[in-house]
């Protein structure tokens, strides 16, 4: 017998047998038996407001038992103010994280290709990811901060957009910024590096050094990046400005003015933090990626940067970022689950390689704080020949 119910009446054992209304674009596909309260909260995380059930598979109790189990679902179901991370399992976020990146992908994708085919596309699309992503960063931090590390098609134009996009809601979530503010930024990290697709692919994947005026190209960007957005729809003041001075720095040596450092907003200054960071982080045709702790090093040791808007990015990520790759000092490799606020150095990590033997392990979760093991450095996958894009979707998930 199949009935149409609000997400607000679903239920543990009732069978789901498809999401019928949903807020946003991405669309989420579920069937099956309803497990836990933490499985309907996950749905209402996504937008879902409307599912169909089939109660003929559905596994309820007795009306006898009813009583009961409403006084369990009480008790266990988080009210809106205590609805916290804690809710959701590391394979759980990791799994729902991947879904929507992948599915982000899709979306910009889209995008970016009509723009190339010098079409008009609407920015509906764009703004409801941007509106996703606000709500995973909030319900989802670690999984969608382990895939801006982990998730690697090899599309660098893409996947920096979305990372950036995620990497600024982050960051403007860490340092309390308003809604308004945190919506514009997160925005503008999708937005940003838009004018990139009509740069010349001579240019943008070339693998030598460029010449003067291949980098007089590339500053261009900037100003076709924002007539572009123009031509798309409407945005705010600040993420035009975004998208127009990212690569300004504070020193007055970036483009295209070479503003100086009482020029440049807040938001554009955040904004260059992450665009350099995830830039550095990430294989480019002219330079290997270094580790997320290096690139953070670097951008503390460079002026050209707001230093204590860098300072505070890093405390937002952590020394070692979610889903950076580390060494443990009992030759194993470990992913950067979770942060620790009160000994920064000791994270949850997901051990799964032995460097002595070369070969995969079983996957373990140790918190560093509570066992006698600790980090030796940040490495890069390319240094033991793992694909961990792979491995994440293939194990990790499930392992967790």
């Amino acid at each position: 017998m199949l009935e149409a119910i609000k997400i607000e009446d679903l239920k543990p054992g009732m069978f789901v047998n498809e999401v019928i209304e949903q807020k946003g674009k991405l669309k989420i596909k579920t069937k099956g038996l309803v497990k836990s309260v933490k499985s309907i909260d996950m749905l209402k995380s996504k937008g879902v407001t409307k599912v169909e059930v089939d109660l003929s598979r559905s596994n309820l109790p007795p009306p006898a038992a009813a009583p009961e189990v409403e006084q369990n679902d009480v008790l266990e179901t988080p009210s809106p103010a205590d609805t916290k991370i804690k809710h959701y399992s590391d394979s759980e976020q990791l799994e729902a994280a991947t879904k929507l990146y992948d599915e982000a992908l899709i979306i910009q994708s889209r995008f970016f290709k009509r723009l190339a085919a010098n079409d008009t596309p609407s920015l509906s699309d764009v703004k409801d990811l941007s509106a996703n992503i606000i709500e995973s960063v909030i319900n989802m931090p670690s999984g969608l901060s382990c895939l801006t590390l982990l998730n690697k098609s090899g599309k660098y134009l893409l996947e920096h957009s979305l990372n950036c996009s995620i990497l600024l809601t982050m960051f403007a979530k860490y340092r309390d910024m308003g809604q308004q503010a945190i919506e514009e930024l997160s925005l503008a990290g999708l937005l940003m590096d838009v004018g990139m697709t009509n740069m010349p692919k001579d240019i943008t994947q070339s693998s030598e050094r460029l010449t003067l005026q291949q980098k007089d190209i590339i500053t261009t960007h900037v100003d076709i990046g924002l007539d572009l957005v123009d031509r798309c729809g409407d945005v705010a003041a600040s993420v035009q400005e975004i998208i127009f001075n990212h690569h300004e720095r504070i020193d007055g040596t970036g483009y295209p003015d070479a503003q100086s450092e009482h020029d440049l907003s807040e938001y554009v200054r955040m904004a260059g933090i992450v665009d350099s960071y995830d830039a550095m982080i990430n294989d480019r045709p002219f330079r290997k990626a270094v580790t997320p702790s290096k690139a953070l090093v670097k951008l503390l040791s460079d002026e050209s940067y707001d230093q204590v808007l860098v300072a505070q990015f890093i405390k937002c990520l952590g020394v070692h970022p979610m889903g950076s790759l580390v060494k443990l000092d009992n030759d194993r490799l470990a992913i950067i689950m979770r942060g620790n606020k009160d000994a920064p150095m000791k994270p949850v990590v997901a051990a799964f390689y032995n460097i002595k033997t070369s070969s995969y392990s079983e996957v373990k979760k140790l918190d560093l704080s509570q066992v006698n093991m600790k980090i030796v450095s940040a490495v890069r996958p390319e240094e033991f020949g793992l694909n961990l894009t792979k491995f994440l979707k293939e194990i990790l998930i499930t392992a967790l």
